[in-house]
């Protein structure tokens, strides 16, 4: 399993921050490795609500079904993927006040396919970007929100 942390400070309220962060359509917008959202469930975010994505690292597209496994609004999300070949991820986004704006904490655990030989091949395939582009992303978000 690789797990995957980032930290970003955004000059704004969590309650702006969140709204844009968690809008499925703003997706395509600031995560940097998304692609294209395909189905969502209707309604607002709640326990079940489910997304697909079709992620790209390095060359490589691949869908990812999402559901949302709990849910704090503003301040938590959990959410479970699965991906090609039994891959499983699980994302938690938290946010927090700090300094009059929000503090997003992102974080990711990829569970590969294929046990350890799995978890080995993932990391010479994708080697530090996963960490790179979530950082990326979220000087994405912080401009976009900020802006």
């Amino acid at each position: 399993m690789s797990v995957v942390v980032a930290q970003l400070d955004i000059a704004a309220p969590p309650h702006e921050v969140w709204d844009f962060a968690m809008d499925p359509a703003k997706t395509l917008d600031w995560v940097t490795i998304a692609r294209e959202v395909g189905e969502t469930s209707d309604g607002p975010l709640r326990p079940g609500y489910r997304m697909d994505q079709k992620l790209c690292l390095r060359g490589v597209s691949f869908w990812v079904h999402w559901e949302l496994e709990e849910i704090d609004a503003p301040w938590f999300a959990r959410w479970e993927g699965k991906g090609p070949a039994r891959s499983k991820a699980i994302i938690e986004d938290r946010l927090a006040e700090h300094d009059g704006g929000t503090r997003f904490d992102y974080r990711n655990e990829f569970k590969a396919p294929l046990g350890p030989l799995g978890a080995a091949a993932s990391r010479v395939v994708t080697g530090g970007i996963p960490e790179k582009e979530a950082n990326a992303s979220l000087r994405r978000l912080k401009a976009l929100v900020e802006g």
